[in-house]
């Protein structure tokens, strides 16, 4: 039995650990926050203190395939969602009115899912885990300890220090502190080569706020509105509740009025699709959250790893941001792919890092690619309304499907497999006749944008 020590109780730490105490694993989970884990989902929305998880009281959404992963894997935490008050949400019932055939067809349960707050996500994943492996809150780890090099030049990992000056051995170190993690400098500090690392700022800034009711509210547009100079995001949740997101060019400094629940309130009104996910108590402060980053990292350079005996899961090595809420179904994808190597090479910790970096490549980094793209076309748009000049229109086979899917049940699916990570964008573009078809449809289809202000409307609400 191998000693493994995942740094980050976080979900995707927590999922990793799991995952690898299945194996058989002797795992310990450490967590610098050092709040314990609340009573209860009311307990944890209410009191929970998660200062490293700079989203925990952000919107979120586990898409169909992070639930699908939960149940394959780590059914205890699916049951645990369910516990908790998470229910099942149906992509398709999106499915605008404008496609008439709505009948059900074979595989369409692949395209439900689980709702749920962020507070209550994490609550119930820390209730399976804490059944499951060792979970240590209020550790913090300065610093990796190195043994015998394996390779030269390439230092090797076998264990951590607290800052309680505790030295701990293990096997194999597991980084899964998010967004947050300093692994990079931890590794340059035992002499490792410097990872490729590669960042961009996305270029938002976010309002939400959470409600609650007894009739959550149905969609009359889709997950993701965009107009001509910021979108909505509207989220269901859990046990009766919902999240409103307003977000926006980071530079639009007239759109910060929105902090003022008033303005932002007014703002959803003057939306007519959207104006009823108002109807309920609100149960938050219009909460912001700015200065997130798209980041990807390697911990492979010329073929060879930068140092051995260390892993990293989930947004510790690549992060995207949070709007497409892709980011919990990501690093579940990666945390199963983790156990899987290291279920297979952790005695060749040279062969089990370049196998990571393999799988990384294959499951991760696409969705990563194919996010930080949408990201920038969506900035450019809106920073052009924002300054007055011609919006830039999309192009290619995506902008195709985005107009079709409106119009055709097939293209509506095809379009919700990508939204919902059960297929990557080019295999789905990839699949017979499937563009022709999404081609001729937006060819006599204009784009729509939702009805709701104008930016000159806009910008007159705000400052009256």
């Amino acid at each position: 039995m191998s000693r493994i020590v995942v740094l980050g109780g976080g979900m995707i730490g927590l999922a990793t650990a799991m995952l690898l105490g299945r194996q058989g694993h002797d795992v310990t989970v450490f967590e610098k926050d050092a709040t314990p884990r609340p009573a209860s989902p009311d307990a944890a929305w209410e009191d929970w203190d998660r200062r490293g998880v700079v989203q925990f009281r952000q919107p979120h959404f586990l898409q169909p395939a992070g639930r699908w992963l939960l149940e394959e894997h780590l059914p205890e935490v699916a049951q645990a969602l369910a516990a908790a008050g998470c229910l099942p949400f149906d992509l398709l019932a999106q499915m605008p009115r404008s496609i008439t055939n709505r009948d059900k067809r074979a595989g369409d349960d692949r395209f439900v899912t689980l709702t749920g707050r962020r507070t209550t996500l994490e609550f119930a994943v820390a209730t399976a885990a804490e059944r499951m492996v060792q979970v240590e809150r209020g550790v913090t780890v300065t610093r990796l300890v190195t043994g015998r090099s394996l390779r030269d030049g390439v230092p090797h990992v076998t264990g951590v220090c607290t800052s309680a000056g505790e030295e701990v051995s293990a096997d194999l170190v597991v980084d899964a502190t998010g967004r947050k993690s300093n692994l990079v400098d931890q590794l340059v500090a035992i002499g490792a080569r410097p990872p490729l690392e590669s960042t961009e700022e996305s270029a938002f800034f976010y309002y939400t706020r959470f409600f609650r009711g007894s009739n959550p509210p149905q969609f009359r547009a889709g997950f993701l509105a965009n107009f001509h100079s910021f979108s909505l995001l509207t989220l269901p949740g859990d046990s009766g509740t919902w999240s409103v997101t307003v977000f926006f060019f980071s530079g639009d400094a007239a759109l910060k009025a929105l902090r003022d629940p008033a303005r932002w309130t007014k703002l959803i009104s003057a939306c007519p699709a959207h104006a009823h996910w108002l109807e309920g108590e609100p149960i938050s402060d219009v909460l912001p959250m700015g200065g997130v980053t798209d980041r990807y990292r390697r911990l492979m350079v010329d073929g060879m790893p930068v140092a051995t005996g260390v892993l990293a899961v989930g947004d510790a090595l690549v992060c995207t941001n949070p709007v497409g809420g892709r980011g919990i179904s990501i690093g579940l994808m990666h945390a199963v792919g983790t156990a899987e190597v290291v279920g297979e090479y952790l005695d060749d910790p040279v062969e089990l890092a370049r196998a990571h970096d393999r799988m990384t490549q294959a499951r991760v980094t696409p969705w990563y690619t194919y996010t930080v793209g949408f990201d920038r076309a969506h900035t450019a748009q809106i920073r052009a309304a924002t300054e007055g000049r011609p919006t830039p229109l999309p192009t290619g086979p995506g902008a195709a499907l985005g107009v079709a899917m409106l119009h055709d049940a097939t293209l509506f699916r095809a379009a919700m497999e990508i939204m919902g990570l059960l297929a990557l964008p080019h295999e789905v573009y990839a699949r017979p006749g499937l563009i022709d078809r999404a081609m001729k449809l937006a060819d006599v289809h204009a784009p729509t944008v939702p009805p709701g202000p104008s930016r000159t409307e806009l910008l007159r609400m705000l400052a009256a």
